[in-house]
């Protein structure tokens, strides 16, 4: 994904479907976006169009039904929206972002270790 494509929130939540599920035709996602929303099939139609011609999704015009598939890896799209996110709602700074986000969410012992070992882990020095 280059750095101008920015998906939005709708094309997000197709994305999230996609790289859960895998390829998926329109009526499959669908399907999953009407179980935490109202949400048209046209709607959905259009949207996946609009993200295949932006890129963001290919399609598999083999079968009858169009399959489509995520064209975007989510860890370098989650990466880029929460480099974004930093840079935009924390001035840059990553740590004001843990605070909050750890001050916001009450994490459980397994979380907290986790979060530990990668400090431990991103600290210790190169080699």
């Amino acid at each position: 994904m280059s750095s101008n494509i920015k998906p939005t929130d709708s094309e997000l939540e197709i994305l999230n479907i996609l790289w859960e599920k895998g390829p998926s035709t329109v009526r499959d996602i669908h399907a999953e976006l009407e179980k935490s929303k109202d949400a048209g099939y046209t709607t959905t139609l259009k949207l996946m169009q609009i993200m295949h011609d932006k890129g963001l999704l290919k399609r598999d015009t083999g079968n009858k039904s169009h399959v489509y598939t995520a064209n975007v890896s989510q860890e370098k799209t989650q990466g880029q929206l929460l480099k974004r996110m930093i840079d935009n709602v924390y001035n840059g700074s990553a740590s004001q972002l843990v605070m909050q986000a750890l001050g916001n969410h009450k994490a459980d012992k397994k979380e907290l270790d986790e979060i530990r070992k990668y400090l431990d882990e991103i600290s210790k020095p190169k080699s």
